[in-house]
C-alpha cells in the first residue's frame, strides 16, 4: 500500500480545470464512411469537438485531411489521439498544437443595420480587412479570414451593429517550418 496514492478532492478538480485545445491534422484514406468512424468514435466516447473540416488533399493517392478542433484534459487528449490512430482508414495523426503552426478560417458574416451603425459596420470591416461580397439596402454580407481569435471578435462587434447571421468553415491548420507531412 506504500506506492498507492490518493488524490485529494482538490486535485482532482484542478485536473478537471486544466482542459486544454487542440488541433489535429488526421490523414486518411479517401473512402467512404471515414469520416462516419470519425464521428462515431468521438460521439461513443463522449470526446468534444469543436470544429471538423475535410477535404480531399491529393486525388491521384486518394487521401484527405481531417482537421479537429477539440477540448479536454491532457488524459482525455492523449486518448483521442490514440483513439484516431487506431482507425483502420487513418495513415496518420498530428497534433498540430504541439509545435509552432498557423491556424485559419473563413466565416460570412450577414449584418442588418441602418444609419450610423451601417456605416460603422462597413468602417469595421475595413479594419479588419473583411470584404463585402453582398450588399442589399438593409444588409451586407462580409467574409473574413483569420485566427479563431480574430474572426470571431469580428462577429462580436458586427453583432453591437444589428441583427447578425453567420456560417463558418471550420478551422484549418498546418505546422510552421519546412517540413512537409507526407502521405
Amino acid at each position: 500500500m506504500a506506492d498507492t496514492i490518493y488524490k485529494s478532492a482538490y486535485s482532482v478538480i484542478q485536473e478537471k480545470k486544466q482542459i486544454e485545445r487542440r488541433v489535429f491534422s488526421v490523414i486518411v484514406d479517401n473512402v467512404s464512411g471515414v469520416l462516419a468512424r470519425v464521428v462515431a468514435m468521438f460521439s461513443a466516447r463522449g470526446y468534444n469537438l469543436e470544429s471538423l473540416t475535410v477535404a480531399a488533399v491529393d486525388r491521384d493517392l486518394r487521401v484527405s485531411r481531417i482537421n479537429i478542433v477539440t477540448t479536454g484534459n491532457r488524459k482525455t487528449i492523449l486518448q483521442i489521439k490514440s483513439q484516431l490512430s487506431r482507425i483502420v482508414a487513418v495513415r496518420k495523426v498530428i497534433d498540430v498544437t504541439e509545435c509552432e503552426h498557423i491556424e485559419r478560417e473563413i466565416i460570412l458574416v450577414k449584418v442588418q443595420a441602418t444609419g450610423v451603425e451601417r456605416r460603422e459596420a462597413l468602417r469595421l470591416a475595413e479594419v479588419f480587412h473583411a470584404e463585402v461580397v453582398d450588399a442589399t439596402l438593409d444588409t451586407f454580407m462580409f467574409q473574413i479570414v483569420g485566427s479563431n481569435r480574430r474572426v470571431m471578435q469580428f462577429v462580436d462587434l458586427m453583432r453591437e451593429m444589428g441583427k447578425v447571421e453567420v456560417a463558418r468553415s471550420g478551422v484549418v491548420a498546418m505546422t510552421c517550418g519546412s517540413d512537409i507531412l507526407s502521405v
